[in-house]
């Protein structure tokens, strides 16, 4: 199939006019907060889009963008399993509205951050990696571009909105952002997804987690993935942790209950991605660190000594100055899994001047990505 040059007027490419269909389609209700998990994967008669033919016509509509940030991956394991590794992407991919209406991203034009080129460097940056599994905050744009177009992918997913948006703040938005998390269906069956709004001293507060339950199709393993973001800026450190420790009690209770559920003697693995909005200095992630669970980063498998985080995943100026920080993390059960390779970050020399997002990059995060692979354990589902 020929790509056709896709311009930011009336035309567009053949496929990308087939993915449109599915967009103009009617919606999806929106999600109500006991939880959403349709089964929106593709029926078995239906042929998935070809990613490298969509890859291609997004590199085609932003050839006179600059190139992008490269990056490679780094082997942290001896176990290279290319065959069972699972592939795992956490990115905060900054919501339209916030980007054009209230982040201030002073260093950045605002034609670098228009949504009819934006999206197509989204889908470019998860399209290069082609993850198994699809951790995503602040996602504004969910029922009319990231859930049909990943559908014809082959991913089936689960969106949960903040309850007071700060999206909806903004003229002209596309409504509420939140966590959404994806997964390719060819490779696992949905067990149960909950959607959880974080609780602090008992009060419910603004920031959400869903976290679902999966099981590999090839090897029957069952384990549990989450996406979160937490309370953003200083000040909020408290909160924060009172977050984590709610997500950490609910991720607890449902290992529990899958185990009781299946009589295992061993803990159902865990993943948990997310904008944590923290430093590694902070309680919140001395909590993950320390818990019970038995978690890890796996970024700190790419520093010399093994435990030392990137030093950012984040890099944006705004009006109150520069700021670098390390915030998202990829916690994972290190009693169950094997890291074998990360996704580096470009240099601050690569990233340029004027940080991040800009017209090469379509957030002010960075993504994160992790192969894992499943280490011979007797766990749950086998």
């Amino acid at each position: 199939m020929e790509v056709v040059a896709c311009s930011m007027g009336s035309s567009t490419s053949s496929l990308y006019s087939a993915l449109a269909k599915t967009i103009s389609s009617p919606a999806l209700p929106h999600p109500h907060e006991s939880g959403y998990n349709p089964d929106n994967c593709l029926d078995q008669d239906q042929h998935p889009v070809d990613p490298l033919e969509l890859l291609r016509e997004c590199k085609e509509v932003l050839k006179n963008r600059p190139a992008r940030l490269h990056r490679a991956f780094v082997q942290t394991g001896q176990d290279d399993s290319r065959q069972t590794a699972i592939r795992v992407m956490q990115w905060n991919v900054l919501a339209q509205a916030l980007g054009e209406g209230m982040d201030n991203f002073v260093q950045c034009p605002m034609d670098a951050l228009n949504w009819a080129e934006r999206k197509y460097l989204i889908l470019e940056e998860i399209l290069m990696y082609r993850p198994d599994i699809l951790c995503l905050q602040e996602v504004d744009h969910y029922f009319d571009m990231f859930q049909p177009v990943l559908a014809s992918l082959g991913y089936q997913s689960s969106f949960f909105p903040k309850p007071w948006s700060p999206c909806l703040d903004v003229e002209n938005n596309n409504g509420p952002d939140g966590c959404a998390l994806f997964f390719n269906c060819k490779r696992f069956q949905l067990i149960n997804t909950t959607h959880l709004r974080l609780s602090a001293m008992m009060l419910k507060t603004n920031q959400v987690a869903v976290i679902t339950t999966l099981r590999c199709r090839a090897t029957g393993q069952a384990f549990c993935v989450a996406s979160t973001h937490l309370k953003a800026r200083s000040g909020w450190e408290v909160l924060r942790s009172a977050q984590g420790s709610d997500l950490l009690r609910n991720l607890r209770n449902i290992v529990q209950k899958v185990e009781t559920e299946k009589n295992a003697e061993t803990d159902l693995p865990l993943i948990v991605c997310g904008d944590f909005n923290a430093e590694p200095s902070e309680d919140v992630y001395r909590n993950f660190a320390t818990s019970s669970l038995g978690l890890d980063s796996a970024y700190k498998r790419m520093s010399t000594d093994g435990k030392t985080e990137p030093l950012y995943t984040t890099w944006k100026i705004r009006p109150s100055g520069e700021t670098c920080h390390t915030l998202d993390y990829v916690w994972y059960s290190h009693r169950a899994f094997n890291v074998n390779a990360v996704l580096d970050f470009p240099t601050a020399e690569q990233i340029g001047p004027n940080r991040l997002p800009s017209y090469n990059y379509p957030s002010d995060h960075l993504s994160l990505v992790c192969d894992f692979n499943f280490k011979d354990l007797p766990l749950a589902s086998q």
